[in-house]
């Protein structure tokens, strides 16, 4: 029983190997073919790599410096992280780590960053402009009348925004988003993003990661010093007022003094009108005083709470160019043309043996 099964065994094995220098030989039998197809492969392979244009990369990092942040509570947590405690922290922060960076991302940023407008060629046009040239999207749109005569004009905002302007926003936010933005913080502890705009269109890419750098700067920093900002124009405004009263009462109470000037001493119901105005001017004086004392603690206050954005690296002309090169396009079309064919050659001399 056991010298059948070690037969068996030895004929199965036989057979594969008979198998696997028949498909040798067969293949072998076509090694023409194999070539040309490989030859094939390979010049489709510098054909694509000289149309195939290069892609520039536009580097910017910078820093984050929050003062707010920095003290009280976050001294304490650092002490506390010394001796080996972890009570939390400000993660929970709105604009912190994760957070920023996908707002970096949003929809919202990189649309407004679009809208902005760039100098191209001695010709002010807006960012989503240059992208839809460069890419040559109006060739198509001349055959379309809905799009034919859709414009992103610079300082224009969202004004006269109309659907198909909105789906053309998203289209090129979309083809942004997939690989051609990357936004990372490669580490959590330390308060530095790093932002990448990859494109085939050097300029576009260097103006974009500059403009999404501004424009979520100022979002930021408007953002976080929003309630400073709003307390120390109140307490302006008041001041400004209060100021103004207090002039008023000043010269009122000289109007006064010059319509009782050699008054009849038993007259002093005229001086009334002096004495409630030099009233009005203590208590103005005595407000403006408090009002300007917390004015200027206001000022005090946004400064602490603006946080510091410290651009480290720009984008720098000429940018890092990545291209498909004429070997990697010989190897990759070479390999894959004469993969294809060997596919194929045995797809064919297995149906004619089902045939059979």
């Amino acid at each position: 029983m056991e010298n059948t099964t070690v037969e068996n065994d030895e004929i199965s094995l036989k057979e594969l190997l008979v198998k696997v220098k028949e498909w040798y030989g067969y293949l072998f039998s076509k090694w023409k073919i194999i070539l040309l197809a490989g030859v094939i492969g390979a010049s489709l392979g510098i054909g694509y790599s000289l149309i195939k244009k290069p892609v520039y990369t536009a580097k910017l990092s910078f820093a984050l410096e929050d003062e707010k942040a920095g003290g009280g509570l976050g001294s304490a947590l650092g002490i506390a992280s010394t001796l080996g405690l972890d009570i939390g922290g400000t993660a929970g922060g709105v604009f912190t780590g994760t957070n920023l960076v996908e707002l970096f991302k949003s929809r919202s940023m990189v649309e407004k960053t679009l809208l902005t407008p760039v100098n191209v060629d001695g010709k002010v046009i807006s960012l989503a402009e240059m992208f839809i040239q460069d890419n040559k999207w109006r060739k198509n749109w001349n055959e379309e009348p809905s799009l034919k005569n859709i414009q992103f004009l610079p300082n224009q905002g969202r004004k006269g925004f109309t659907r198909v302007h909105d789906s053309i926003l998203g289209s090129i936010y979309e083809k942004l988003s997939k690989g051609g933005l990357i936004v990372d913080q490669k580490d959590k502890k330390i308060s530095i993003i790093t932002m990448e705009v990859s494109s085939t269109d050097e300029l576009f890419a260097k103006y974009l990661c500059e403009g999404l750098a501004r424009q979520v700067g100022g979002f930021y920093i408007e953002t976080k010093s929003k309630k400073a900002r709003i307390n120390m124009d109140i307490l302006e405004r008041q001041t400004d007022s209060i100021r103004g009263e207090l002039n008023g009462a000043i010269t009122g109470v000289a109007v006064a003094n010059d319509n009782t000037f050699n008054l009849n001493p038993a007259l002093n119901v005229r001086r009334a009108p002096s004495a409630r105005r030099q009233v009005d001017v203590q208590a103005n004086t005595a407000i403006l005083t408090e009002l300007v004392k917390q004015s200027e603690m206001a000022k005090v206050t946004l400064r602490r709470e603006t946080p510091l954005i410290q651009v480290i690296d720009r984008p720098i002309l000429p940018l890092e160019k990545v291209r498909f090169g004429k070997a990697k396009g010989i190897i990759l079309g070479g390999f894959l043309g004469g993969f294809l064919i060997v596919i194929f050659l045995i797809i064919k001399r297995i149906y004619k043996q089902l045939l059979k």
